[in-house]
């Protein structure tokens, strides 16, 4: 592989807040599947769809059509239960981010404690990986998270980026400074232990650009942002815009 195919920084979309508009007055429009195949032509890498146990926007339906109809790799994100082990086995995405949840929450509010939970993941990670599933852990940039996920033998971990978009969007210009270099410094951390290192939650096009320039991260998973901006320029013009900005900062930030 060649070192810019190595550095250049993947774009997971989400279609969950698709599924979320098709969900809110039943039938099958607007269609997830048709989100992902116009994600892929718009220029992402991957397709990020979040199975939840109250089934509140992607189903298993949907999952099945992910797998069967599109040809970009598919990143389930599912909480550590029996049944989304099962349903991730049966399938056998490209690759599964074990992320935490709770049935109040409206979307996910933290990353998973994989520290306080070493013996309960074991397994979960075990039987993905044995699969040959790809497993992530969606984790804070916290260094006893990035130690948890080695002693855990995830190969790779996603930033819970939720922190760093909160303190740009209340322009805590302090705050965003601490976030960000929390994000860099275990980004570092994270890819001299061996970890692949991922990115998401709450990224824009405003603050996605100092993210993209770090090195270490590998890709960035975005999805209801992108949604949303759907609705005023349309989902192709707001996946190549991500797209643009992201290629400008690792460009960038290669040259610094």
């Amino acid at each position: 592989m060649s070192g810019s195919a190595k550095s250049r920084l993947r774009l997971g979309v989400n279609i969950d807040h698709v599924a979320t508009i098709r969900n809110a007055r039943g039938g099958d429009h607007p269609d997830p599947a048709r989100a992902a195949e116009m994600a892929a032509a718009a220029g992402a890498d991957g397709i990020t769809a979040h199975l939840r146990e109250d089934r509140r926007h992607i189903r298993d339906h949907d999952i099945e059509r992910l797998m069967g109809d599109i040809k970009l790799p598919l990143n389930l994100e599912m909480a550590a239960t029996e049944e989304m082990l099962a349903i991730a086995l049966r399938h056998r995405p490209h690759a599964v981010c074990i992320v935490p949840e709770r049935r109040e929450e409206v979307t996910t509010e933290g990353g998973l404690d994989a520290a306080g939970q070493l013996d309960y993941l074991r397994p979960f990670v075990a039987r993905l990986g044995d699969a040959g599933i790809r497993v992530s852990l969606f984790i804070n940039a916290d260094r006893r998270q990035l130690d948890a996920a080695c002693s855990l033998g995830a190969p790779v971990v996603e930033f819970h980026t939720g922190a760093y978009a909160h303190a740009g969007d209340a322009r805590d210009e302090a705050l965003l400074t601490v976030e960000f270099e929390r994000l860099a410094t275990q980004a570092r951390a994270g890819a001299e232990m061996g970890l692949e290192i991922h990115a998401g939650h709450g990224l824009t096009f405003d603050n996605v650009g100092a993210v993209a320039a770090l090195p270490q991260i590998r890709e960035l998973n975005i999805g209801h942002f992108l949604i949303g901006e759907a609705i005023f320029g349309g989902l192709t013009s707001s996946i190549q815009r991500m797209r643009a900005l992201m290629d400008k900062a690792r460009s960038e930030g290669a040259r610094s």
